[in-house]
């Protein structure tokens, strides 16, 4: 598996992007699962999801499209 995958599957990187994300208020997806969700979800989760994402398996769902209003 390539160095640049196993950095981005990385505990620490991922850890990271949760944080930035939580720290953003970032917004549920298109599954639901907002971020005072997401903790729990990816502790019992991310095993298998790393997993697939090694094996190239993993499909991820649409992400779900928001409309940003901006002045003209």
């Amino acid at each position: 598996m390539s160095q640049l995958l196993e950095e981005i599957l990385s505990r620490d990187n991922m850890m990271l992007a949760y944080k930035k994300v939580k720290a953003n208020k970032g917004a549920s997806g298109i599954d639901g699962i907002g971020t005072d969700e997401i903790d729990e979800y990816l502790r019992e989760n991310w095993t298998t999801i790393k997993d697939k994402i090694r094996r190239r398996k993993y499909k991820p769902h649409p992400v779900r499209r928001v409309e940003i209003p901006k002045p003209n």
